[in-house]
């Protein structure tokens, strides 16, 4: 490996790369995280079992008694499932990063002639488009299990187009988790206890009719419930509008509150 030498007395170092060499180190770095899958597919491995568990778990263990049909609950349910997945994968975000870090391989990529926050950006670029991937799986297994597209193919790229924006929007809070936390075990733990109740207090699951009446107030503004019947409407048809701009103005909100204390850690932290 070539070392990196010092400038020569009287040459000026450009301390801050422009945006293009700056997004052309984000490009480089997400690519860097995506080809690790090639050398480590229990990355890809995480991204696919726990989708075909809980589809398989939901439509056919709670399909039957919540909707009085598995056809019938798969319909409903994998829009929410997705949505649901969507949340647990942005773990691979704090995770990772939180490794990269307590592991030193910031400490090495900090040494390269590269932008300060195209470590960061990348992986969250790259942890965004696995998202597709997840995606498409559920899709591919739901549609081998029953569900039906009836929206067509702008349908589909809008559903996935919507979980993208909402994604990377996540990756913001999942960075700031992995940047405080001291360890991947604390993590877990702290991302788990914030998910797990968003998600199982939606109607990604069952219809928020069929809730408590103070639990429905909650669920109609849960993020994840306007997040789930967007999708369903983008997939089965129905109403979109109002679901999908509420989901965006949920997603334009977690950037804002979240982006700027992610960065501010990310700064003290490497």
């Amino acid at each position: 490996m070539t070392a990196i030498s010092p400038a020569a007395p009287g040459v000026t170092v450009s301390a801050r790369p422009g945006v293009a060499a700056t997004m052309r180190h984000t490009a480089t770095l997400a690519w860097r995280s995506l080809v690790q899958i090639k050398h480590n597919p229990m990355e890809l491995l995480d991204l696919s079992v726990q989708p075909i568990m809980f589809l398989l778990l939901f439509t056919y263990v709670f399909g039957g008694a919540i909707a009085g049909s598995t056809g019938d609950y798969l319909q409903f349910s994998l829009p929410g499932l997705v949505a649901q997945n969507m949340l647990f994968a942005s773990l691979t975000t704090a995770i990772g990063l939180n490794t990269d870090i307590t592991k030193g391989v910031f400490d090495r990529l900090r040494s390269l002639p590269i932008a300060r926050s195209a470590p960061l950006t990348g992986r969250i670029v790259a942890d965004t488009l696995k998202q597709a991937w997840a995606f498409a799986l559920f899709l591919g297994v739901g549609m081998v299990l029953g569900f039906r597209v009836h929206t067509g193919v702008f349908g589909v790229l809008g559903a996935l187009a919507l979980l993208l924006a909402f994604a990377l929007a996540m990756s913001w809070p999942a960075v700031l988790i992995g940047l405080t936390a001291e360890n991947q075990e604390k993590v877990q733990i702290l991302a788990f206890s914030l998910i797990m109740p968003i998600t199982f207090t939606s109607n990604a699951f069952v219809p928020t009719a069929t809730m408590p009446s103070w639990l429905q107030k909650w669920a109609e503004i849960n993020p994840v419930s306007h997040l789930a019947d967007a999708v369903r409407g983008l997939l089965s048809g129905g109403p979109i509008a109002s679901s999908a701009i509420v989901s965006l103005l949920w997603a334009a909100g977690l950037a804002v509150v979240f982006a700027p204390l992610s960065i501010r850690a990310f700064r003290n932290r490497t």
